[in-house]
């Protein structure tokens, strides 16, 4: 069995209302439970805002600590799940789940090495 992460890419903005949020959120919770049901589900979490964000990194020696995302855009890194599976079309599958309830949020599929 291969790790997988799904990334879960939003838009910078607000969140959703609460009706719609909590909604989006039962819907996931359900293939979340779908996940564990079948031994694929490792580990999921959602992040904070991108601006609650801090980055570090080395340079000349010194290590530099600066408030912020490490890229502005208009999406960041929303929350992600880990999950185990065959292969990627195994992974694809969970993917296309979590997608169908995030419509129109990207998922990123990436295998973990080794």
């Amino acid at each position: 069995m291969t790790r997988y992460l799904l990334s879960i890419y939003q838009p910078d903005g607000p969140v959703p209302e609460p009706a719609a949020l909590a909604k989006i959120m039962g819907e996931l919770q359900v293939v979340s439970e779908e996940m564990q049901a079948a031994g694929a589900w490792v580990f999921a979490a959602g992040l904070h805002p991108p601006e609650t964000a801090t980055v570090v990194k080395a340079a000349g020696g010194e290590v530099l600590v600066t408030d912020g995302p490490f890229t502005e855009g208009k999406e960041h890194l929303g929350g992600f799940t880990v999950i185990e599976a065959e292969d990627l079309d195994a992974a694809l599958l969970w993917a296309r789940k979590v997608a169908a309830v995030l419509e129109p949020l990207s998922i990123e599929v990436r295998p973990f090495q080794g």
